[in-house]
């Protein structure tokens, strides 16, 4: 690749970075409602809203990283029939609906929000070997490390009949747990009504067909796409790039030290610097090699290549950390380069459990006693480190100005529940507040009753939320 080419495409993957995560959509809101539909009668229409709101899901963000997971199902085949690839991405596509309706029905069934299973170190960790290696054969690397007898392996996994393009959407399954949104917490809350495992399977299965859409459409036309050129290996590097930075997102979910670390850099960078920064380590990273060098060709283009990719995979994880961070950063105000925000800011009076603790229902008793006795009403928002609409009510939602006042108006006790980690205690929190899903927020009034109406669930806009709460602290009949 001659100078001016690779500066353009370095230049892009900056601007890129930069640029696309401020313009990505959110997930679906808490209005679509498939219950509400199916406990009247009305399964059809439910099972409509179910298909829709995962077709939602599938046009988000969260879903995005399942694209390279796709093509490299598909991407690297041979020219096959039309048939032939209508039924392999049939077979991903049903292998991501058994694993969510399996996931489902254990949810309903035992109380715990749906993709908890996520917080368990051993399986983010399996999901993240197993990206690593997908990524390795993105970059054609399984000859430089692996047994050529694993290689077969994975080379049969990834694309080499029914079986394993199944076993591919399996995967993708858990990988799309996390970003379930408000319709599948309210037929999860169905199922468990209902007690019917068939009909809560078929209907979680629908879902899961939902999301499968775009997924069917893309792996359709990767197959037959041609399979030749230079061009081919740069996407796949490209590819190869983001299952990396995806597996290094699931280890920092699952590594508390690790999320602490990239959370403290946004925090100390700030949004706008720290989205510079992201982009400036990727133009860097691909100028040194990241896209157009091979693992394949001599130790010197190896490093390169190697330097390049790790530059790319930092430039994506300080993106995200400063995604989620303030508009000012913590270094530029005690360099003295920037003023501390005077606007008035989001406040979580209590975080439980606290860090490298266990949750104390005792402590959580004594708050909730506490605002009773203040007569102020309770706002509690349950979340996990895996979970994509937690993190959008956390960066689109609170710090909105008319939330931040209408906490401040009906003096909103604000509790914050980490559910990333299963106890006995929070699971039977959970339950004992109808959570069937995450993110999901409650309230309790200001007489200490605890609400079924308001209930958030799934990503709310700042505007709808607000009056949410406003409709919380007006239960009482008093003025608002």
């Amino acid at each position: 690749m001659n100078g001016k080419k690779l500066g353009v495409l370095a230049v892009l993957a900056g601007v890129a970075v930069v640029v696309v995560p401020w313009l990505l959509p959110t997930g679906p809101s808490t209005e679509l409602d498939a219950a509400r539909f199916l406990e009247s009668g009305s399964l059809f229409l439910g099972a409509a809203i179910v298909f829709a709101g995962g077709l939602l899901t599938a046009l988000t963000p969260c879903v995005y990283p399942l694209i390279p997971i796709t093509v490299s199902v598909f991407g690297a085949r041979k020219a096959e029939s039309r048939g032939k690839a209508m039924l392999l991405t049939t077979s991903y596509i049903v292998g991501m609906g058994v694993v969510f309706s399996a996931l489902g029905i254990l949810a309903a069934k035992t109380g715990q929000a749906f993709g908890s299973m996520l917080g368990h170190p051993a399986v983010v960790t399996g999901l993240a070997v197993f990206l690593l290696l997908l990524a390795s054969s993105m970059f054609g690397a399984f000859e430089l490390a692996l047994p050529s007898g694993l290689q077969n392996r994975l080379n049969s996994v990834g694309g080499a009949g029914v079986a394993g393009a199944f076993l591919m959407g399996s995967v993708s399954g858990f990988l799309a747990a996390p970003c379930t949104g408000p319709v599948l917490t309210g037929l999860l809350a169905f199922v468990a009504k209902t007690a019917n495992t068939t009909l809560g399977a078929t209907l979680l299965f629908i879902y899961a067909l939902g999301i499968g859409v775009p997924f069917f459409i893309l792996g359709v036309s990767t197959v037959r796409l041609p399979k030749s050129g230079v061009w081919m290996e740069w996407v796949k590097s490209v590819l190869g790039i983001v299952l990396v930075a995806l597996a290094f997102n699931y280890l920092k979910d699952a590594s508390p030290w690790a999320r602490d670390v990239v959370k403290a850099a946004g925090a100390e960078l700030g949004r706008v610097p720290g989205a510079a920064l992201a982009g400036v380590l990727a133009v860097v990273g691909v100028l040194v090699g990241a896209v157009h060098r091979s693992f394949k060709e001599g130790s010197r283009e190896f490093s390169l290549k190697a330097v390049g990719v790790v530059l790319v995979v930092v430039a994506l994880v300080i993106r995200g950390g400063a995604l989620d961070a303030g508009p000012v950063g913590s270094l530029w105000v005690r360099m003295g380069v920037a003023e501390p925000p005077r606007a008035p800011s989001w406040q979580w009076h209590h975080v439980m459990p606290a860090k490298k603790a266990t949750f104390s229902p005792a402590d959580f008793e004594k708050v909730l006693a506490q605002a009773k006795a203040e007569g102020r009403p309770v706002l509690i928002d349950f979340f996990a480190d895996w979970c994509a609409a937690c993190k959008e009510l956390d960066r689109e939602t609170y710090p909105a100005q008319e939330v931040i006042s209408q906490s401040s108006e009906g003096q909103f006790l604000n509790i914050k529940i980490d559910a990333t980690n299963s106890e006995d205690a929070l699971d039977a929190l959970m339950e004992r507040f109808g959570v069937e899903g995450l993110p999901t927020v409650a309230f309790v009034s200001q007489d200490g009753t605890v609400l079924t109406r308001p209930r958030i669930t799934g990503f709310l806009e700042p505007t709808p939320f607000a009056a949410e709460m406003r409709k919380a602290r007006c239960t009482d009949g008093g003025s608002c």
